[in-house]
């Protein structure tokens, strides 16, 4: 891998069921299990499927005009089953844009559904990935004791 491509994030155990994620640029989010306000790994999934597409979608239109409004809604649907184990179906992205009235707002507009569709069918690495269904190696480093 080169320093190009390589992305990563550490998780770190706070208390039982607490957990902070950091990147290599010093950010830092709270996770755990939802029993209090922070988010839960499914909901920073969901959170990571519409950040990418928005992230995309706003960089295409707003060059165009700014949004008045700038919304997205992820959904899905929580399953757990014999044959696939616990997982996320039915994912759906819902974006709510506006745009000012005038030629730069039309502009934004008709650029949206294309952004869109472009942002899904090969721009965001997130959703990407999942539609592709990228392998997940888990690997066990344990058996150190602290002395």
């Amino acid at each position: 891998m080169s320093e190009d491509t390589f992305r990563s994030v550490e998780i770190e155990r706070t208390s039982m069921g607490n957990y902070v994620a950091r990147n290599v640029r010093g950010g830092s989010l709270p996770m755990g299990t939802g029993e209090d306000g922070a988010f839960t790994p499914v909901e920073l999934l969901l959170a990571a499927i519409g950040g990418c597409t928005a992230i995309d979608v706003d960089y295409i239109t707003s060059r165009r005009a700014e949004p008045t409004r700038f919304a997205v809604e992820v959904t899905g649907d929580k399953i757990r089953d014999e044959a696939g184990g616990n997982r996320m179906e039915n994912l759906k992205v819902e974006f709510t844009v506006t745009f000012p009235a005038g030629a730069d707002g039309d502009r934004a507009r008709e650029a949206l559904p294309r952004s869109l569709q472009q942002s899904h069918d090969r721009l965001c690495t997130v959703s990407r990935t999942v539609e592709l269904g990228t392998p997940v190696t888990i690997v066990d480093t344990a058996g150190s004791v602290e002395d």
